[in-house]
């Protein structure tokens, strides 16, 4: 079974990913900022993660960066969710590692189909 990783600050957010994801055969943990997601990938490292481009606490390029420096972190596949259009934070994301982006709101086909896609390149 696949693990994805949600951190949004917004529970909302993290709730309807945890519900459409957790209906694909997959169980998706939360966090609501980068400190607590970085503990809890050093522990068990998912297969996937999706973060907001807005961390309270961090810059999530920073925290992409910091993930994909851990031992188990090479692999992971990271895919950013932004408000809107914003090329820097789309470019630094990558640069740090991450796979791709998504705009919120997303439905549930945007996200099952871009979740498929991160599996897939895997």
């Amino acid at each position: 079974m696949k693990r994805c990783m949600i951190i949004d600050d917004s529970s909302i957010i993290r709730k309807v990913v945890n519900r459409i994801l957790g209906s694909q055969d997959t169980v998706v943990v939360e966090a609501s900022n980068g400190t607590d997601a970085l503990a809890m990938c050093a522990a068990q490292m998912p297969d996937t993660i999706i973060v907001d481009c807005v961390l309270p606490d961090m810059a999530s390029s920073d925290f992409i960066r910091d993930v994909k420096a851990l031992p188990s972190g090479k692999n992971v596949r990271i895919l950013i969710s932004i408000l809107e259009f914003d090329i820097g934070t789309i470019m630094r994301a990558k640069r740090a590692g991450a796979n791709g982006y998504m705009f919120k709101p997303f439905n549930r086909a945007q996200l099952v189909e871009r979740f498929r896609e991160l599996q897939e390149a895997a």
